[in-house]
């Protein structure tokens, strides 16, 4: 545990590297995953809490906005309410959970990506989203010839046709899209499953 030293005139002292530091280098070794407490050098209090508040109100304003407007509304309701003692328990158990979810999330599509040979998987995806969106995008007046000539993967479609013929076009499309997404779904699941 890294142990930061506050001085009277807001300084900032890691003792493990005798350097001063900023917020900026704080928030930096949060992401790196440093533990550090931050200790009041004259009464000796610990303002780990103040700090690390002090950086989120630092990263939102300057744009990195995270909390949404109700969520902090929200939160600042919970002060002095009888939920008070109960939250911060409940925020950091939804916190982990979620930090987990996401890693295991991340661990299965690095799996099933690197199951493809050569990234085809990854490659073959791309290719069918491009094809089911510009087939999306013939299906609505104005969108039809978007494209600058010559960009079109798939022949270009048919300049008039009558109302029923389009609209029997556009079911038919969309059934292939959501057929090539389940498709792609169920061999995302597979090579999950067989590396897992």
């Amino acid at each position: 545990m890294v142990v930061i030293k506050k001085y009277a005139n807001r300084r900032l002292y890691n003792t493990a590297t005798s350097a001063y530091v900023t917020l900026d280098d704080l928030a930096r070794m949060v992401r790196e995953g440093v533990e550090f407490v931050v200790y009041d050098a004259k009464t000796n209090d610990d303002l780990t809490r103040q700090i690390l508040t002090q950086i989120i109100f630092e990263e939102e304003s300057r744009g990195e906005a995270l909390l949404p407007v109700q969520f902090l509304r929200q939160l600042i309701g919970f002060y002095g309410n009888s939920m008070q003692g109960v939250l911060p328990s409940y925020l950091e158990m939804s916190l982990d959970t979620f930090t987990r979810q996401q890693e295991q999330l991340r661990g299965q599509f690095t799996r099933a990506f690197a199951a493809a040979p050569g990234g085809n998987l990854m490659e073959e995806a791309v290719r069918q989203n491009m094809a089911m969106f510009e087939r999306a995008m013939r299906m609505f007046p104005g969108f039809a010839h978007a494209r600058p000539e010559g960009e079109t993967t798939e022949a270009p479609a048919p300049a008039a046709e009558p109302k029923a013929a389009e609209s029997a076009a556009g079911g038919a499309a969309l059934d292939e899209m959501r057929r090539q997404m389940d498709e792609m779904r169920a061999q995302i699941d597979r090579l999950a499953q067989s590396k897992g």
